[in-house]
């Protein structure tokens, strides 16, 4: 048993040291997001839109994308994503579960993956467990994606299908 426990956090050690080259990216960014007019800022949307049209990917944009979102999260939440919720949000991006404990700032982690993949043109959606949470979230974290220029819906169990349907359009 002990064996296993410590293959696993030798295995957390590595993804955490893994992780840590694209947390020093972000950070290194902060001081020049932090210049952006709100214009310029939201503009950066537009770029990051553009530039994976022209073929770049996701991760490549994910170090600007994150440091948008973070500045943005500052200017309209007053809230600045640490660390450890960058990681969360990589984790996140990566198809990988990122467990945080209550309080951590999961549904301020979320905000970063969502803008990043919503960037595909596509539509991104984040499921919750109830529609107190949904809603809750959605109105907490809209204005951060509105900031950025993107529009955020919430599903709720009895919407009628019309609703549903516009809701899922934004």
């Amino acid at each position: 048993m002990l064996k296993w426990l410590s293959a696993l956090l030798d295995s957390n050690e590595k993804e955490l040291k893994r992780l840590q080259p694209l947390v020093s990216r972000i950070n290194q960014l902060e001081a020049e997001y932090e210049q952006l007019s709100d214009s310029r800022l939201r503009a950066r949307t537009d770029e990051f839109r553009r530039r994976y049209r022209d073929g770049e990917s996701l991760d490549d944009l994910l170090p600007e994308a994150f440091a948008a979102v973070r500045e943005a999260a500052k200017r309209t939440l007053k809230q600045r994503h640490f660390d450890v919720q960058l990681m969360g949000a990589i984790v996140l991006h990566n198809g990988t579960i990122a467990e945080m404990a209550t309080g951590e700032g999961k549904t301020l982690v979320a905000t970063m993956p969502l803008y990043l993949n919503a960037l595909e043109g596509k539509g991104c959606h984040l499921v919750t467990v109830n529609d107190y949470l949904a809603r809750r979230d959605k109105e907490w974290m809209a204005p951060i994606y509105e900031f950025l220029g993107l529009t955020v819906g919430c599903i709720q169990h009895d919407m009628s299908p019309q609703h549903r349907k516009a809701e899922y359009l934004k």
